[in-house]
């Protein structure tokens, strides 16, 4: 198994298949140098009439990806098929392989596993997508939490569908607000504590008021507060606002730093705030990990400027 993280991904980029310019979009010259990860989508990105000519726009991209090799900092790869037959389908094509993986619609205990006996290659891993009712419903989550357990090492991400949610309780995310403000907030909560304590990684769900991104800015600081450090993206845009969100400010590092330090006491105070390394070393790993990849910010003269960090 192939050793990426959820970390590695950042702001994962949707494109339907129907797109015609597939491996320029991603590999040549219309490609977000910064994008970490992007999903070609095969589902609800693409009308039913059209996914014929989707499965073939998408058979000639990984043709192409077989034919070429690997170049620096380019995206990790996933496909969004519509259902377990379908991505036997897409299995069979030549040049996936090179995909990093799969992102599975609509999962649930009763769908998932027509996925999992797919015969997947040994490096990809999968991102089962939470958007369905079932995910308002705690005892079904156990259910697919206890299967998804038996194959751990295979699941990358688990992706909170956040518009199918509130379609599932005939909502829309009001104007103005972040995903915290309406119901979805409750949801997005009660799946974190679902599944992190056992070591699932979540990723945040989409922000489609593409055009402010002030409050973009502002959820992924709440999307930070739950443990979701990486979110979908449904416009190129996007990518850069949540990558230098997702950046680390230098009052933590110090902290985690602190935290991390072998002489370390059992407990001591910094800047008026408790430190227990038994309590926060996971927590300050993690934000070390993050600076690494999004960098470092100096909030007090300017919040998203990147004062240091590695590309992946």
């Amino acid at each position: 198994m192939n050793s990426i993280s959820a970390l590695d991904l950042g702001a994962t980029l949707y494109l339907p298949c129907t797109r015609d310019d597939l491996a320029e979009a991603l590999l040549g010259a219309k490609r977000i140098p910064e994008l970490r990860s992007a999903v070609l989508c095969l589902e609800d990105a693409v009308l039913e009439r059209d996914v014929p000519v989707a499965l073939c726009r998408l058979s000639a991209f990984l043709r192409t990806l077989a034919l070429r090799s690997p170049g620096p900092g380019e995206p990790l790869l996933f496909v969004r098929p519509r259902n377990a037959a379908m991505l036997e389908h897409v299995l069979r094509m030549p040049g996936c392989e090179r995909l990093s993986g799969f992102v599975i619609p609509k999962a649930h205990a009763e769908s998932m596993p027509a996925y999992l006996v797919a015969p997947l290659h040994d490096h990809h891993r999968l991102m089962p997508t939470l958007e369905t009712r079932e995910a308002c419903d705690p005892q079904e989550m156990r259910r697919l939490r206890d299967q998804l357990l038996m194959v751990q090492e295979r699941i990358l991400a688990l992706r909170i569908g956040g518009n199918d949610l509130l379609r599932a309780m005939g909502l829309r995310r009001t104007a103005g607000q972040t995903a915290y403000e309406g119901p979805l907030g409750s949801i997005i909560a009660n799946l974190v504590a679902g599944f992190a304590p056992w070591g699932f990684a979540l990723s945040a769900p989409v922000f489609e008021q593409f055009a402010d991104t002030a409050l973009l800015r502002e959820e992924v600081a709440r999307d930070i507060e739950h443990g979701l450090l990486t979110k979908t993206a449904i416009h190129p845009d996007q990518v850069a606002v949540i990558q230098a969100a997702l950046a680390v400010p230098a009052e933590q590092i110090e902290e985690a730093r602190l935290l991390l330090d072998e002489d370390a006491p059992a407990v001591f105070a910094h800047d008026g705030v408790m430190c227990e390394p038994a309590t926060h070393r996971a927590w300050a790993e993690r934000l070390l990990d993050r600076a690494a990849l999004f960098g470092i910010t100096d909030t007090v003269s300017a919040p998203l400027r990147l004062v240091s960090g590695t590309d992946r």
